[in-house]
């Protein structure tokens, strides 16, 4: 008996780590679904995000599909940056840690944010963006 009450954590721990990759599963199925409808796409645990024309679309990634979906028009944007903890970096010389994101200052003055989990990825959609749009930085 005593065995057994030592391995319930374990077990516990298994159906745990079961779930999340379950659920996980799940997102990315959800994604491929709705990523199929952009040009360009990308998916992380903080956004998904569709390129499609001048139009980027972000929202939250979850098994039901993407929820709190935003859309800009990349022909608004007077400013894009990519940020680190909410401040503007250099896109050459990044740091290693912090919470990157991609940020648009529109012509109205206000400001949208992307996250990224990982700057080389946001470095790559900020030249691109950049590039394909001509936007200022």
């Amino acid at each position: 008996m005593a065995r057994g009450v030592m391995w319930l954590p374990l077990l516990v721990i298994f159906f745990g780590l079961a779930w999340a990759g379950w659920n996980e599963y799940h997102k990315l199925e959800a994604y491929k679904v709705w990523a199929a409808q952009f040009e360009r796409a990308k998916y992380d645990i903080y956004a998904v995000l569709g390129q499609q024309g001048s139009l980027l679309t972000w929202g939250l990634p979850t098994r039901n599909g993407m929820v709190d979906t935003a859309v800009l028009d990349l022909v608004n944007v007077e400013k894009l940056s990519i940020e680190v903890d909410n401040n503007s970096v250099d896109p050459d010389h990044l740091p290693e840690k912090g919470r990157f994101s991609l940020g648009f200052t529109l012509k109205g003055g206000t400001r949208e944010s992307i996250p990224f989990t990982d700057g080389d990825i946001a470095r790559r959609w900020f030249e691109f963006l950049s590039k394909e749009f001509s936007l200022p930085s």
